[in-house]
């Protein structure tokens, strides 16, 4: 009777310490990566420059997704950081761009601007808050399920990069305007452990020297020549060919701003990263806490040199480096008890001008002058030259008093658009908002399209360019488009919890959010449209 009451006893502190093992089963902490501009093909292309800490440590000990995808166009920052932590697309949570056309205030908008709030610890650059995000984060579902018992924290040095992936709950957001900053969303002053920071003056630690390759710059055989006309050089330079001389070029690019467009940027981050950590005591407690990382400073070097450049090349040499010293860190600092992800917010296209001289097909548009021949044919179409109201993101806004007023059927005008832009050279695709609405496609380019038009805030008429045609300079590159060359990125899952492997099956990257969420055991965000990537996850 003894050993069966002491059965019964030791099965209960069993079932007990079930209970609260599965709240121990998550992690201390969550980190959670997101590299501005980072094709997957940077992981292979410079895997033999990488050292054995950073990337491959992630590859080779982590879960590496080799076919994973964004869903959607426009594949746009703004857009891709409110893909990576909702789990949704933009039809369902109404970021649909970086900024876009706003039918009901009638002009344009940017993502995260909001004149309720002003800036903590800056002049300006902090009227922002996350209020036109229409979905709950992964960290918001944290925070919900915690009771805010943890914290979140978001940083980057952009500010739709940070406020974004924080969500609607943060503990904090910062972002870089010549110093690290925030906006009384969040808080009404700084803390002193950020004020400290400021204080020291990172930037211009990193600012005073040059830019030269880390490496012997022979040794940088995955780029193209260090002087050529497909690259923007820095204001105040002929060309742009190492070494720089940050410290002259500063004045005439932004002052400290200038450290966003250099791989310093990503330096500075981490060392914010580092305090954020230790000062906020991040992993240090019985509950998850959150930190969000964006790296902007790719995505600036991506624009100004392309995707070729020796630039951009020594900018992901000197990541590895730096993201091999922060795992180390944060080994030292929570043991194996975090779970870190690694991904991109989109990827890039090749220079056009650089493709076109290998005589790849290719080219460049001129928003400006589309716009004005499409209200040149709605004159002599309709007789009226105020029915477009805005050309932006490939969308065409009509103009509904002008409809009214003439008394023309939407839908009708919308496909005689259609019609008649479709004839451009540049255009592939083309189709209307009723007609995208309501189908059903197998073909994945439009249903990314589809997956990217909020039926509220987009337009009426949309544009796909073809393959390689950008509206930007001949010089540098952009991105925005559902070609692989800007959906295909990394998503490298590694540590507590994560399996040890590769897919390569395709992954849509609204995945993330809910594998995340099933490794935490916590709900999905509410907008959430993807699924669990079950081969990632112990």
């Amino acid at each position: 009777m003894k050993n069966v009451i002491i059965g019964l006893l030791l099965f209960c502190a069993t079932m007990s310490f079930g209970q609260v093992s599965l709240v121990d089963q998550r992690p201390k902490l969550v980190v959670g990566i997101v590299v501005d501009q980072m094709r997957y093909d940077y992981l292979t292309r410079y895997y033999d420059k990488f050292g054995d800490d950073g990337f491959k440590r992630l590859m080779n000990d982590g879960f590496n997704c080799e076919n994973a995808h964004f869903n959607y166009i426009p594949t746009y920052t703004a857009v891709g950081h409110s893909a990576i932590y909702t789990g949704s697309t933009p039809s369902v949570n109404g970021i649909i761009g970086n900024n876009w056309y706003d039918k009901s205030a009638k002009k344009s908008i940017y993502c995260v601007d909001d004149e309720n709030y002003t800036t903590v610890g800056g002049d300006s650059g902090g009227n922002k808050s996350p209020v036109r995000l229409l979905t709950t984060t992964v960290t918001d579902e944290l925070q919900l399920t915690q009771m805010k018992g943890g914290k979140v924290i978001s940083i980057s040095l952009k500010d739709r990069s940070a406020i974004l992936p924080g969500g609607h709950m943060a503990n904090a957001a910062y972002w870089f305007e010549n110093k690290f900053i925030t906006s009384t969303y969040y808080m009404s002053e700084l803390p002193k452990w950020v004020e400290s920071f400021n204080k020291k003056d990172f930037a211009q630690k990193y600012l005073k020297g040059k830019w030269e390759t880390l490496y012997p710059i022979k040794q940088y055989t995955e780029s193209i020549a260090d002087d050529n006309e497909f690259e923007q050089p820095y204001n105040g330079q002929e060309k742009p060919v190492f070494p720089y001389d940050l410290r002259s070029l500063q004045e005439a690019n932004g002052g400290n701003n200038m450290i966003k467009a250099t791989p310093f940027g990503n330096s500075i981050l981490i060392d914010f990263a580092k305090a954020a950590i230790e000062s906020e005591k991040l992993g240090k407690n019985n509950v998850t806490d959150f930190l969000a990382i964006s790296f902007s400073s790719p995505d600036y070097i991506g624009h100004q040199f392309g995707v070729d450049s020796k630039e951009v090349e020594d900018t992901y040499i000197r990541l590895d480096k730096e993201l091999g010293d922060f795992l180390r860190f944060l080994d030292k600092q929570i043991g194996d008890n975090y779970t870190l992800f690694l991904t991109a917010d989109h990827a890039a296209v090749q220079v056009p001008a650089y493709l076109s001289s290998l005589k790849i097909p290719s080219g460049y548009i001129n928003s400006a002058e589309f716009k004005k021949e499409v209200e040149d044919f709605c004159k002599t179409r309709f007789g009226s030259d105020h029915l477009i109201e805005d050309f932006s993101n490939f969308q065409i806004f009509l103009n509904k008093e002008e409809l009214k007023r003439l008394k023309l059927d939407q839908n009708e005008v919308s496909q005689i658009l259609a019609d008649f832009v479709i004839e451009f050279n540049w255009v592939l695709r083309v189709v209307d908002a009723k007609n995208l609405q309501n189908n059903l496609y197998q073909d994945r380019l439009m249903q990314f399209l589809k997956n990217g038009c909020n039926q509220k805030l987009s337009g009426d008429v949309m544009l796909i360019p073809k393959p390689a045609t950008i509206s930007h300079a001949r010089k540098g590159t952009t991105h925005g488009s559902g070609f692989t060359y800007d959906t295909h990125v990394p998503i490298l899952f590694y540590g507590k919890g994560i399996k040890k492997g590769k897919s390569r099956r395709f992954i849509p990257i609204v995945d993330i959010a809910p594998t995340i969420s099933n490794l935490l055991k916590i709900s999905y965000p509410n907008g959430n449209e993807g699924d669990v990537i079950e081969e990632a996850l112990k």
